[in-house]
């Protein structure tokens, strides 16, 4: 590997053309830069220097050479001049990958207790399919991923999925689609037009699989990747449609609808997956506290 400190010897004497100049500048003996130079030639194979009366000149590998040496120093100093003169209290940044399938309103009820740091916070928000952001979890590229399901076992990817909570669902409709119902909950869904989630949410199939036991059967209008989109389609009337019953105030406020009950035979959790096994990130702390305390209501 290229010694940098030795480069750094070089790039002096190329600029001054004489070891002692170049010492003077670096506050060293002429006899500690011509041994690192030796040892740098040595190590590239190639001379980098040769006299020319008590001048040093350039050889031809040596003038290759002194273009990088100068964009590398040249950044350097870019760097330091920038990290000299950042602000005081620089933003803890937090990065966040959203499975696609989680609830929108969940993931702001999540994430409100960071927001409430002492420590000034920046947070990023990328939503995707969850293997996608597992995979930028891997290279750091995101320091947590929220999901309705704990890390896949057949992913050789290393990381902690850390249970957040869960709760039931409710069942939403506007007044006038509410209005309409006739008997009472969870009989009335009975060949109603419901809105569900898309193959990839994990309450589906456990959704499904409640209104078989119930013999119940809605007639399925919509399916949806996109929580919000399915909410704002819930909001126009198109069909009933599902939400976390932890947020079913929320839910009614924001989008005008009536919550027409709810039920804990179907469940959904919600994950924290990281790359640490014991969590340290104080985003990533607050936002799992918060979670348990005041969404999840678990001790």
């Amino acid at each position: 590997m290229l010694n940098y400190r030795q480069l750094y010897y070089f790039w002096r004497v190329a600029r001054t053309g004489s070891i002692a100049r170049a010492c003077d500048q670096l506050n060293l003996t002429p006899q500690t830069v011509s041994g690192q130079l030796s040892v740098l030639e040595q190590h590239l194979g190639v001379p980098l220097f040769q006299k020319a009366g008590r001048q040093l000149e350039l050889t031809d590998a040596g003038r290759q050479a002194l273009p990088y040496a100068e964009r590398i120093f040249q950044a350097g100093a870019e760097l330091e001049a920038l990290l000299r003169h950042q602000p005081a209290e620089q933003p803890l940044l937090f990065r966040v990958g959203v499975a696609d399938v989680v609830p929108k309103s969940i993931v702001y009820r999540l994430l409100a207790p960071t927001m409430e740091l002492p420590e000034p916070l920046r947070i990023t928000c990328r939503e995707d399919k969850l293997e996608r952001l597992l995979a930028d979890l891997a290279i750091q590229r995101l320091d947590l991923v929220i999901s309705d399901s704990p890390m896949p076992a057949h992913l050789d990817i290393k990381g902690y999925s850390h249970k957040l909570g869960e709760c039931g669902v409710a069942f939403f409709a506007t007044p006038a689609l509410a209005n309409a119902l006739r008997g009472s909950f969870p009989q009335h869904l009975q060949g109603q037009p419901l809105l569900i989630p898309g193959p990839d949410s994990v309450v589906r199939k456990r959704l499904l699989r409640w209104f078989d036991e119930q013999h119940i059967q809605p007639r399925v209008v919509g399916e949806f990747d996109d929580s919000a989109l399915m909410q704002a389609f819930g909001e126009s009337g198109a069909g009933i449609f599902v939400a976390p019953a932890a947020i079913a105030g929320q839910v009614c406020r924001q989008y005008g609808v009536i919550c027409l009950g709810h039920t804990d035979s179907v469940n959904e959790s919600f994950y924290a997956i990281s790359v640490e096994r014991r969590i340290r990130h104080p985003a990533i702390v607050a936002l799992n506290e918060g979670a348990r305390r005041e969404l999840f209501h678990q001790p």
